[in-house]
């Protein structure tokens, strides 16, 4: 794109930060406001990637004859993403809504994609979400540009049986996780309490975001890139020094190895999100019964905090000729309590609406019925996520994450985990240079 729009989508966004420090300027995107008429039949499409979507949008297509929604299912978050971004290039072929995780609305907004929602039914859901899960989809500002649909707060699992044969008590502080991970590795040197994954940037973004990171932010009208900051230094010189004493693995998630580690005792914890229950049951599912959930460790057990990993949201796009309908669909589907449980039952989602979240989930998940208060230790690690500010070129930076902790991982010192963030710091910088981004 040429660098006269891309400027003017960094005024744009840096509109909507002023707009919470009481400044009146606006948006930068207009207003939708629409009426409904009931007489008339709408047919909206909807691009979506989570499984069985269809199955609830069903329920809304029965009980709204005039409002038909079509789900066009996508292969994932990403090409559905790519998907839209040619057809807003195009001019045409964008659907009326799109399944958008929240790392991906900065760079929807800054290509114009996004329909504003604030003058639509979607505003007054605001009050079923957490806080830092509603700014994620208003980037601070007053307009509003989808609506929550399901989120990841993140949490400690680990295998009760292997902590009580070793005499050990969950870990609530970083340190006592350093302790308690000694203890794992030396009573068994294959044995680890985790991993630390170069893979995975959304997991190190959500650990970085519980320790009060926030990476991108508008300053003026230019955008700023914080990620070398102390938050995230912290995070990467404590998991660097870990791996430097070998008491954490320093391999990937998601291999043969690591599940392999997971049936047979070998990775005795993992920090994740509140999907983990899926994922153990699918690839350790003989250990069933064995694990627990506990709340993230603080850095400040004063100041509870958790991070979140993944998520995503309901957006009405910009070429959409019916904005009301589209929003007044996002909005049912989001937080009406018929449509969360559907959500739940069928697609296997954690609501972002915390009220329908707790309604809804009302009994642990199979693999973890060892442990019936499950929803509960989740529901207030949901509470307690902090804000995060994504940029423009979150897939720039997620890229550099994996090139440079890659190496990282290798070395095996806490330097290098530290030159890391620094790297990733200086390619996310170069890389909205590069695009005529202003950046300061």
């Amino acid at each position: 794109m040429r660098s006269s729009f891309r400027a003017g989508a960094a005024a744009m966004m840096a509109a909507a930060a002023l707009l919470t420090a009481g400044c009146s300027t606006g948006s930068g995107t207009s207003t939708v406001e629409q009426n409904i008429d009931p007489n008339q039949k709408v047919e909206l499409t909807y691009w979506a990637w989570a499984p069985n979507l269809d199955k609830v949008v069903d329920i809304w297509n029965e009980k709204n004859p005039n409002i038909h929604v079509t789900v066009n299912k996508q292969d994932g978050g990403d090409p559905a993403i790519t998907k839209l971004l040619t057809a807003v290039n195009a001019g045409s072929g964008a659907p009326d809504l799109i399944q958008a995780e929240y790392q991906k609305i900065p760079t929807l907004v800054a290509a114009d994609a996004l329909a504003d929602l604030s003058g639509t039914d979607a505003k007054d859901t605001k009050e079923a979400f957490p806080e830092a899960v509603w700014n994620s989809v208003t980037l601070g500002g007053d307009a509003l540009y989808a609506v929550p649909q399901d989120t990841g707060p993140m949490a400690f699992y680990y295998r009760a049986d292997i902590f009580e044969r070793l005499g050990l008590v969950v870990p609530t502080t970083w340190d006592e996780y350093a302790a308690a991970a000694k203890t794992v590795h030396d009573a068994d040197p294959e044995a680890y309490l985790g991993t630390f994954s170069s893979n995975d940037a959304g997991w190190f973004t959500g650990m970085a975001q519980q320790a009060g990171a926030s990476w991108w932010a508008i300053d003026g009208d230019a955008w700023s890139v914080k990620i070398a900051e102390d938050p995230t230094k912290k995070v990467a010189g404590y998991w660097g020094g870990l791996v430097e004493q070998g008491i954490i693995d320093n391999k990937p998630m998601y291999t043969p190895e690591w599940n392999a580690a997971l049936n047979n005792g070998k990775q005795v914890g993992w920090l994740s999100a509140a999907w983990a229950p899926g994922v153990l049951s699918g690839n350790a599912g003989a250990t069933a019964g064995k694990w627990k959930v506990a709340p993230m460790p603080q850095w400040d057990s004063a100041k509870p905090a958790t991070g979140n990993w993944g998520g995503s949201s309901t957006a009405v796009t910009s070429q959409s000729k019916n904005v009301a309908a589209a929003s007044k669909f996002a909005a049912w589907l989001n937080t009406d309590p018929e449509a969360v449980k559907a959500l739940v039952d069928v697609a296997g989602i954690y609501p972002a609406d915390a009220e329908g979240a707790k309604t809804a989930l009302t009994k642990a998940p199979e693999f973890f019925s060892n442990q019936p208060d499950f929803y509960d230790v989740v529901g207030k690690a949901a509470q307690s996520v902090t804000s995060f500010s994504y940029g423009p070129n979150v897939n720039v930076a997620y890229n550099a994450y994996n090139d440079q902790f890659a190496k990282a991982a290798q070395a095996k010192t806490r330097s290098a985990f530290l030159d890391a963030v620094a790297g990733m710091q200086q390619v996310t910088v170069d890389d909205l240079k590069k695009t005529g981004f202003t950046v300061k």
